[in-house]
């Protein structure tokens, strides 16, 4: 038992003083930033006081709640693996929602020796308090929210059920962190677990649900059964109801994004949408972001990139036309399946470059994705709201270009990064932690491209925008080193209180790179999703970009070099409403602006008159043509438009 705060150690392993005092954010010694893990504790069957401080190392904070003073070492893991830790293993893709092993601490009592399991990526605050149960949470969330959480739970049931842990999301392990659901551990007893189960935990919930969907929750509820595949079956009713109630919220957005070289490279093999060129003239924008990160050298990579952009951007667009031509919901499954589509033929293309090339095994030049689409379908859930105001998000990555959800109070990666590490980890081979020290643990298993369709496996995720926050696109010229986890913290807020712009917001996170890793081309994304009334300002950045050199090029098939050299001002759409894109110029003006602009249009015209009356009264009729008139201005005005106008 100790009376006092333990002393924090440094993670740096080098650090020549580890030690700092409690609450501090970086090491004295090296100013490297500090790490607070808050792990929890599972099946404790001892009794622990708060304060105690077990091993030297973990500092009791409540009886489950233990915080890693020293998060620079490795925790004592056996060297095989117990087997009823495996369904964390093999749910690891799920880690948005799922807790992690961190590893066991042996703890001795008198003559025995107990296993405590301990977990990361658990429910906790920066604090280590518990976020609320679903329970606690539910009777005052947002109808959308509640809809939202029952989506979450179905998409959860049969991932879980496989491992025979779907019990889990019945109990008071399930916390709510905001939007997202989050198991606090699960449950490994033996369980029937039925769709009866699930069906009257969601019964005991509706009667407290918001009133707007208590009936419609109640419908869906009542189809469900053990008979076939019933959640799929009420897939798509809870779709639409969740849209319904999403739609009902003032969808805005601005999107910004920039590419850099970074200080120590001569090439940039990364790509970027959109760009500053991109942000006036395109239909994809602000639907659309894009980051490509090539491998395979500078006379591949960066043409890789660039050919599997220019191609996502193409098909992308008629995904959007034929959206836009539906008149019912498209399914997310569906979505799911064109999107898993276009990423095959994309890595086709690439593939067949490398091909006629004779790319072979290292050689063979490709690229990672990450990408965001905010699908813009028509929900009509009332007369009188907009009908294109879905607010679904779908993220589509292979490789380790990441995604991340930057809110008020957290930071939320949102992808798994297909490297030797995760699949180590997905196979039940090893912890996390143990796969990053792998001197291949870092090393790519998946990129556009490198090998045929039929074995790429894009990760696809569906979510809905219900909350303000931001979206992050990085490659790992940022995301290496937890640079963004490290420092999301010192621009969110600001960019949401209107302190800084996402252009600064953009130029502060390359410098970071260019500063803290700098050893790779940097490239960020970034996309403000706000729910107030008011319509947002887009800044522009300048870009960076690299152009493909000729020498990389010569050699590409005529179909690649149309695509990488079209202009992406092609992809838009003739516009087939002139009259009525005037009008909306128009109503995007600001109050001040219009009404300036209609005194000197009513300045100019008097004087107009006036010169006219002294012309005609010192003129004769002859003086001038029957058919004489004012000349009527033909252009279009061209009125700066946000993306959301």
């Amino acid at each position: 038992m100790i009376n006092s705060l333990p002393i924090i150690y440094c993670p740096n392993t080098n650090c020549s003083n580890p030690s700092n005092s409690w609450g501090s954010q970086q090491c004295e010694a090296c100013q490297a930033q500090l790490i607070y893990r808050y792990l929890w504790a599972v099946t404790l069957e001892v009794e622990i006081s708060v304060g105690d401080l077990l091993g030297d190392r973990y500092y009791v904070v409540d009886p489950q709640v233990w915080l890693d003073t020293k998060p620079g070492e490795p925790p004592f893991m056996y060297e095989e693996l117990p087997s009823y830790i495996m369904p964390y293993l093999h749910l690891s893709p799920q880690r948005l929602h799922t807790p992690e092993v961190y590893g066991f601490y042996q703890y001795q009592e008198e003559t025995y020796l107990t296993d405590i399991l301990l977990l990361y990526n658990v429910p906790l605050d920066s604090e280590g308090k518990l976020f609320p149960s679903l329970v606690e949470a539910w009777p005052t969330a947002t109808p959308v929210r509640q809809v939202y959480w029952f989506w979450q739970m179905m998409q959860l049931w049969k991932p879980l059920s496989e491992k025979r842990v779907a019990f889990s999301l019945l109990t008071n392990n399930l916390r709510v962190e905001n939007w997202r659901l989050r198991l606090l551990e699960f449950d490994i007893q033996p369980r029937k677990t039925k769709l009866r189960d699930f069906k009257i935990f969601w019964s005991n919930l509706i009667s407290t649900a918001h009133p707007d969907i208590q009936q419609p929750l109640t419908e869906i509820c009542h189809m469900i059964s053990d008979i076939g595949e019933s959640l799929e079956a009420i897939a798509l009713k809870l779709n639409q109801l969740l849209l319904e109630q999403a739609a009902k919220l003032p969808l805005n957005f601005q999107i910004i994004g920039a590419t850099n070289t970074g200080p120590t490279r001569l090439h940039n093999e990364d790509y970027c949408y959109p760009t500053e060129q991109d942000l006036n003239n395109n239909q994809l924008v602000p639907h659309l972001a894009i980051i490509c990160d090539g491998v395979g050298g500078h006379d591949g990579g960066e043409v890789a990139s660039q050919l599997a952009a220019q191609s996502i951007k193409k098909l992308v667009q008629n995904l959007l036309i034929e959206v836009e031509q539906q008149q019912e919901l498209t399914s997310p499954n569906l979505v799911n399946k064109q999107l898993e589509e276009i990423v095959r033929v994309v890595n086709n293309i690439i593939a067949t470059e490398n091909d006629e090339q004779g790319r072979e095994s290292r050689q063979r030049m490709g690229t990672t994705l990450v990408m965001a689409l905010q699908l813009p379908q028509k929900v009509k859930p009332a007369p009188e709201l907009h009908p294109n105001n879905a607010h679904e998000l779908y993220i589509v990555n292979i490789g380790d270009s990441r995604a991340y959800w930057l809110s008020r109070n957290a930071c939320q990666l949102l992808t798994v990064d297909d490297n030797v590490a995760s699949r180590e980890v997905l196979l039940g081979h090893c912890l996390h932690w143990q796969a990053l020290k792998r001197r291949d643990g870092g090393a790519l298993t998946q990129a556009l491209g490198t090998k045929a369709a039929e074995f790429i496996r894009p990760t696809i995720q569906r979510f809905l925008i219900e909350e303000e926050g931001l979206l992050l696109l990085c490659s790992d010229g940022l995301s290496d080193n937890n640079w963004v986890e490290n420092s999301w913290a010192e621009y969110t807020p600001k960019v949401f209180r209107g302190e800084i712009s996402l252009k600064q917001g953009v130029e502060y996170l390359i410098e970071l790179a260019n500063q803290k890793n700098g050893h790779d081309n940097t490239s960020v994304v970034l996309v403000h999703y706000s729910l107030s009334p008011e319509k947002l300002v887009l800044f522009n950045i300048p870009t960076v970009t690299t152009p493909v050199k000729e020498t990389a090029i010569k050699e590409l098939s005529e179909a690649s070099k149309e695509l990488l050299y079209s202009n992406d001002e092609e992809l838009s759409e003739p516009d087939s409403e002139p009259q009525l894109k005037n009008v909306q110029n128009f109503s995007s003006l600001k109050p001040w602006m219009f009404m300036i602009g209609l005194l000197f249009i009513l300045l100019v015209g008097a004087i107009i008159s006036v010169w006219r009356n002294w012309e005609n009264f010192n003129s004769t009729p002859g003086d001038l043509p029957e058919n004489w008139q004012t000349p009527i201005r033909s252009e279009p005005l061209e009125t700066p438009l946000s993306p959301n106008s």
